[in-house]
């Protein structure tokens, strides 16, 4: 045992314990209440009551018409992460790792958007898309092609997700290059004198003993698909026509914060964390990442 004596131990872990009581699981459960309650405001004032709505709140979800719509649409990012930011990020990470100089370059220039701001992000993406004068639109005007509505609510879902995608990518390009890192240059040399050709050595080497690594970086994909917000709602405040760009996030922050249903956003905040918890074991199931190939 590298402690034989556990007080010190439980001195170090009680303070990160107590602020983890205090700043998490305490208004967890006080976002449960909320969810069965009346709430016209944020705080209670005294001698004022909020009135108990049981389950209405819950039975509103499946007739929400736009909680449908940010439910899919998460679902959907969900997909395209796995296939877009953690697919192009195991791409890029074995072709720079097959750089004998410059790795560090390609390091910082991937992982440069994470380092910047998501609202920054966003409003960079926005002007982009904005139809008078974005730069898309003056690329078009630059080719004498009528300029384009690059957030109606036919693509507008598109555009969102580029943005939100392509600003995670240097996260698990560099969780995956770290992977790649500990396997053994031995093993490459050795299937390449069995004549194992570069493409084979990805898929009968690389893959199988990056598994862990994979098949964490998907599990913080499909989890952090579910809490998306900052980006889609400073390219697209409140969703657009008809909520098509929200996600339960962005539609939590607009019941919570703007509408100041706050009942309402509490059930929505609760669903959230219970599709995370189910996502993240079906992910754990399906992926096991523990097993032996």
């Amino acid at each position: 045992m590298l402690y034989k004596k556990k007080l010190p131990l439980l001195v170090f872990l009680l303070p990160g314990f107590i602020l983890m009581l205090i700043f998490l699981y305490e208004p967890f459960i006080e976002n449960i209440i909320n969810s069965f309650y009346d709430m016209t405001t944020f705080v209670r004032m005294p001698g004022q009551e909020w009135k108990f709505l049981g389950l209405d709140n819950f039975k509103k979800l499946f007739t929400d018409p736009k909680i449908r719509i940010a439910i899919i649409n998460s679902f959907k990012m969900m997909g395209l992460t796995i296939i877009f930011q953690v697919g192009i990020a195991f791409i890029l990470a074995v072709l720079v790792s097959n750089i004998k100089r410059g790795q560090q370059f390609f390091r910082t220039v991937y992982f440069f958007p994470i380092v910047i701001s998501a609202t920054a992000i966003g409003l960079i993406f926005k002007l982009f898309y904005a139809y008078n004068g974005g730069m898309l639109n003056q690329l078009l005007k630059a080719l004498d092609l009528k300029p384009i509505n690059w957030l109606a609510p036919s693509i507008a879902f598109i555009m969102v997700s580029i943005p939100t995608l392509w600003s995670y990518v240097g996260f698990y390009f560099v969780i995956m290059l770290t992977g790649l890192s500990d396997i053994s240059d031995d093993v490459y040399e050795a299937a390449a004198i069995d004549g194992c050709t570069k493409f084979k050595q990805v898929f009968y080497i690389t893959i199988p003993l990056l598994r862990g690594v994979i098949c964490t970086c998907i599990t913080l994909g499909v989890t952090g698909a579910l809490k998306v917000f900052d980006l889609p709602w400073v390219i697209v405040p409140k969703g657009a026509p008809q909520g098509v760009t929200h996600f339960l996030g962005t539609y939590m922050y607009e019941q919570t914060f703007t509408i100041s249903n706050i009942d309402y956003g509490s059930t929505i905040a609760l669903v959230i964390v219970v599709f995370g918890l189910i996502v993240a074991q079906i992910t754990s199931k399906i992926l096991k990442p523990d097993a032996n190939l």
